[in-house]
């Protein structure tokens, strides 16, 4: 689809200070640092111009190229070279223009595609016409993807940097913006801290939110508990560890019968001295019936004598109590 924006364009030299960054009409980009820009111009100049929209007669906006209009003006440079689109360019070549521009120097992350596809999304009624120009632009082209990935420039800056940093998956972000900002930054970090896998990250949310619920509190109350805070802030556990008591804490908070009925049958269980070779399994939650008794032996004599340890179980009065839990 070609730009009609482009036809009209012009190069030509601007002075620096009229080129106003604070309007990110266009702003794609999420990276930040122009280190590496500073040392390629002062080396080779400014191969590629950056590309701008006349705002006013002396103010320019950027569509193109805020992070090497930065460098520039990190090296004191009083001018640069520029493309300066018509003041008549329409506003969504413009955006194609920006986005396009960015999506070829590398593989946008899911935070660009996200202010790319949110900026598109003004200009079309429907997901489905704005998805035929998000695949022109090298965008995800399912309708049902954009709509994932839309909204994830509106979650706290915070959120975002964990979802740039891998800590945070495209799902769990949509989780999170489900509940208030705050919380969801506090999550954030949390996840940032001890690297949680996906599932962990699920079951520690959910746990917190039904607490929440249960005990008419805020989310961020239950995250404020000091039992909590004392995990995460001990230094003497490795993330693993952490993970594993944050869970066992949240887990007799949410469910404490169900707790109790654990820690009393680990203490049965373990006056059987059942060895590794026999598994005792209780039932769900310990709310059925049915135990299931799994064995592991080498040979027949092997078999023999696990026989004889479970005909012993009878005589263990602990093995009675197993089976009055509820």
């Amino acid at each position: 689809m070609p730009l009609p924006a482009l036809d009209s364009a012009q190069f030509q030299t601007v002075p620096l200070n009229q080129i106003d960054l604070q309007i990110d009409t266009f702003r794609i980009t999420t990276r930040e640092g122009v280190d590496e820009l500073v040392v390629s111009i002062q080396h080779d100049g400014l191969i590629t111009p950056p590309i701008l929209f006349q705002q006013t007669a002396s103010v320019y906006a950027v569509v193109s190229g805020y992070r090497r209009i930065q460098a520039c003006r990190k090296l004191g440079c009083p001018d640069l070279f520029a493309r300066i689109l018509d003041s008549n360019a329409d506003p969504l070549d413009c955006l194609r223009l920006a986005i396009a521009e960015n999506a070829l120097q590398r593989q946008l992350n899911l935070i660009e595609m996200s202010r790319a596809i949110q900026k598109l999304s003004s200009f079309f009624d429907g997901t489905v016409q704005m998805a035929e120009t998000a695949a022109t632009l090298g965008l995800p082209a399912n309708p049902s993807v954009l709509n994932k990935i839309k909204d994830l420039c509106l979650l706290p800056w915070p959120v975002q940097q964990s979802i740039l940093n891998d800590a945070i998956s495209l799902s769990m972000a949509g989780e999170l913006g489900k509940i208030d900002p705050d919380s969801a930054v506090d999550f954030a970090r949390l996840w940032d801290d001890l690297k949680f896998s996906l599932s962990k990250q699920k079951e520690i949310l959910t746990l917190v939110i039904e607490i929440a619920r249960r005990e008419d509190k805020t989310i961020r109350q239950v995250l404020n508990d000091p039992k909590l805070n004392r995990i995460i802030d001990d230094e003497t556990l490795d993330r693993t560890q952490k993970g594993r008591c944050i869970r066992a804490l949240l887990r007799q908070w949410r469910y404490p019968r169900i707790s109790e009925a654990e820690k009393n049958y680990g203490r049965h269980l373990k006056q059987l001295k059942l060895g590794d070779e026999i598994k005792l399994i209780p039932p769900k939650d310990f709310e059925g019936t049915a135990y299931t008794l799994s064995l592991n032996f080498t040979d027949p004599a092997h078999l023999d004598e696990l026989k004889k340890r479970l005909d012993a179980l009878n005589a263990n009065p602990s093995f009675e109590k197993i089976f009055e839990i509820k």
